[in-house]
C-alpha cells in the first residue's frame, strides 16, 4: 500500500478505518457497517408457492373426499393470497385441518409438508 503523497497514474488506495473505506485518489467514503443478510421472502408468498406446488401434485391423483376437500381449501386459499397478498387466520385454520384430514393421502407428498410447514409459520405453530 503506498503512502500519502503518492501519485502514480493507476495505483489503488484502500484505507479502511472502523467500518469507513476510502478507495483511491479522489478518496470517496462508503461507511459500512456489516452485511446485511438477504431478507426472507414473504411467507404468504412462500405459501402461495406451496399451495400451488401442492395443488399439481394432487391433481395426480385418484379423487377421494379428502383430496377433493384439501384442493378446495387449497383453491380458496390460491385465490385470496393471489388477491390481498395474504390468507386471513380462519383460512389458514380451515387448511391446516384439510391437510391433517387429508393426512393419508398426501403424506407422500413434500409439497403437503411445504404447506403445513408455511402455514405453522403464519399461525405461530
Amino acid at each position: 500500500m503506498q503512502g500519502r503523497g503518492d501519485n502514480e497514474q493507476g495505483s489503488v488506495h484502500i484505507h479502511n478505518e472502523h467500518g469507513s473505506v476510502v478507495f483511491g485518489n479522489d478518496n470517496r467514503v462508503r461507511h459500512v457497517e456489516g452485511v446485511v443478510p438477504p431478507s426472507d421472502p414473504d411467507p404468504h408468498e412462500k405459501l402461495l408457492d406451496a399451495v400451488r406446488e401442492l395443488r399439481a401434485d394432487l391433481a395426480r391423483l385418484v379423487e377421494n373426499d379428502a383430496a377433493t376437500a384439501l384442493d378446495a381449501e387449497l383453491e380458496g386459499a390460491q385465490g385470496e393470497i393471489e388477491q390481498t397478498g395474504q390468507a386471513a387466520p380462519d383460512r389458514l385454520g380451515r387448511l391446516r385441518q384439510a391437510l391433517a384430514d387429508a393426512g393419508a393421502v398426501t403424506g407422500m407428498f413434500a409439497s403437503a409438508a411445504a404447506v403445513s410447514q408455511a402455514v405453522g409459520a403464519l399461525l405461530g405453530g
